[in-house]
């Protein structure tokens, strides 16, 4: 089959399609024929050779974390009923210690049953690949933050695949967004996804156009998927007693949040972890995510498709910051 593989760390020349030997699904596993793969900021890391201390992957690997597509064979003790069954999932590869080289960005791939989740019909394989991560870890960090109808939130990061999907839940909750993102192109597709304002984040003073935007009192919630000094810049604009969500480190690192100083102005400030505990039923809100935007009531947006032999210049649009929503791979 033919796969893309990373066969050293550096940028993204190392990833080249390679022939490889089909995966062959063993306990608690099955085998997709993959129609679409995810490629995310992670994956562009991870390729250059950071996380060796929290990820097994050694080269050469086929990366990809999320795929979509069929399920065309299962291991010694999965339930048949699977095969022939549209999905979306996790690969075996994905995760900490995860434990097959062959991910996503393949023909076939290797899946863990229990992480399968069943695509709507009304619901495309690319729609569903694009999901796979942000639909579900949209509801979570969205539900954490219990937003009001009325209250302004500030959304960084908002032209990426998560934002996109946080604008429209935040407005059809009533509230006012900010939304924060850099360039032209995904200024205009959050105004156009609902975004009561727009501040381009390049720019130095966009801090203060954004609390201008709310009449000067800041916003009451900050959904931040930007980190880094972005992050911290967000929080100045919490309003007292406002709520600081940090699940994303899109300019290379979380922010490095003062938690006592914004204790001090009555903020609470949730940290990624802080977000995703352990009691999240993780399946039920991908089940969620996949209904809400089968039935129109959210739209998934993917900004641009590569096939396997272009997954370099995936990963070159990544970080460069072109990239606008989901980024994806079609086989």
């Amino acid at each position: 089959m033919r796969a893309v593989q990373a066969r050293e760390f550096g940028g993204p020349e190392v990833l080249a399609v390679r022939e490889l030997p089909e995966p062959v699904a063993g306990p608690g596993e099955v085998v997709v024929d993959v129609a679409a793969a995810d490629v995310m900021f992670l994956d562009t890391r991870l390729r250059g050779g950071w996380g060796a201390d929290f990820f097994s992957i050694r080269p050469p690997y086929v990366p990809g974390g999320a795929i979509a597509g069929v399920v065309t064979a299962v291991g010694p003790d999965v339930d048949p009923v699977w095969v022939g069954k549209r999905v979306s999932t996790a690969t075996a590869a994905s995760g900490i210690g995860g434990g097959s080289p062959i991910g996503g960005y393949a023909e076939k791939a290797l899946a863990k049953a229990e992480t399968l989740v069943a695509v709507p019909d009304a619901l495309s394989l690319p729609q569903a690949v694009a999901l796979a991560h942000d639909g579900k870890t949209a509801l979570a960090v969205f539900d954490h933050a219990a937003v009001q109808s009325g209250e302004w939130v500030l959304i960084t990061a908002a032209g990426g695949g998560l934002g996109t999907l946080l604008i429209q839940l935040a407005r059809a909750a009533g509230a006012n967004v900010v939304a924060a993102a850099r360039g032209a192109a995904k200024l205009e597709l959050v105004a156009r996804l609902g975004a009561t304002a727009v501040v381009d984040y390049s720019e130095p003073d966009w801090s203060a156009k954004a609390r201008a935007a709310t009449g000067g009192e800041g916003v009451q919630v900050v959904f931040d998927g930007a980190g880094g000094s972005f992050g911290e810049t967000a929080l100045m604009v919490t309003a007292d007693a406002g709520r600081f969500l940090g699940y994303g480190a899109a300019a290379g690192e979380f922010a490095g949040v003062d938690r006592a100083a914004a204790g001090a102005r009555g903020i609470a400030v949730y940290g990624l972890f802080d977000i995703t505990g352990a009691d999240i039923d993780w399946h039920s809100l991908a089940e969620r995510a996949n209904a809400e935007v089968a039935a129109g009531h959210l739209e998934v947006v993917i900004g641009q498709t590569f096939p396997l032999e272009q997954a370099g210049r995936a990963h070159a649009a990544i970080e460069s910051r072109a990239a606008i929503g989901r980024t994806l791979l079609t086989v």
